[in-house]
């Protein structure tokens, strides 16, 4: 966890503590930064607020070099910090205050998904659909022969797609199926989470070729 309130820290790390929950609490930004390159962590609960440092900076960076789940805790409350999370990798927002069990709750969410997504790769076969192609087993989606680079919440959604393959997938779907998306997501971070996914799809966007807009009802993928 990185955060700068000690005293909502000591309050966090107690109660999660009680469900076997270790939790290592950093105050700096950058000495959190060098801490993820040192020792491994299941998930990471992020400030927006610290000296220093911007969290949206910190969620960028660790983003692009870690594959591990982000929760931002947040004061701030405008929109645009959430959209501007999420767009740069967190998997969830939570604005405070709030109540410690609904942390717990979010963090078993995505630690839940994340073994699902494991236990399920151990029997499942490598998929392949034309220029992309899914391994279970390790949860990777290739693209053109190179493995993607996605958030738990990007995964599951281009996952479910797929899975769908030329039906129409409406936003509250997503919502609803895909776990590593929190069920108060509203459907401008679905269409946020999509526009991640087809930059990286190498999609145009005025022109996309593999996940199309359903006007009015969300999207469905193609090829």
């Amino acid at each position: 966890m990185i955060e700068d309130d000690a005293e909502l820290a000591e309050i966090l790390t107690e109660y999660l503590e009680q469900f076997d929950m270790k939790i290592t609490n950093i105050e700096d930004p950058f000495l959190g930064l060098s801490t993820l390159n040192t020792q491994e962590f299941d998930l990471v609960i992020l400030d927006l607020t610290l000296p220093g440092l911007d969290g949206l900076e910190v969620c960028s960076d660790i983003r692009k070099r870690y594959d591990i789940p982000i929760i931002i805790s947040s004061a701030r409350h405008d929109i645009t910090d959430k959209v501007e999370a999420l767009e740069r990798g967190a998997d969830d927002y939570m604005p405070k205050p709030y109540d410690p069990r609904e942390l717990e709750a979010r963090i078993r969410s995505l630690l839940r998904r994340e073994k699902h997504e494991f236990d399920a790769g151990k029997s499942s076969v490598k998929e392949v659909k034309k220029d992309i192609k899914i391994d279970n087993e390790k949860s990777i989606i290739s693209f053109k022969g190179n493995e993607l680079t996605l958030t738990n919440a990007e995964y599951g959604i281009l996952k479910y797609l797929l899975k769908k393959e030329g039906g129409v997938v409406s936003r509250e779907e997503l919502i609803y199926n895909v776990e590593a998306i929190s069920e108060e997501s509203t459907n401008k971070s679905i269409d946020v989470i999509i526009g991640r996914i087809r930059q990286k799809l190498d999609e145009v966007p005025k022109d996309p070729k593999y996940i199309l807009s359903v006007r009015g009802i969300g999207y469905k993928f193609t090829h």
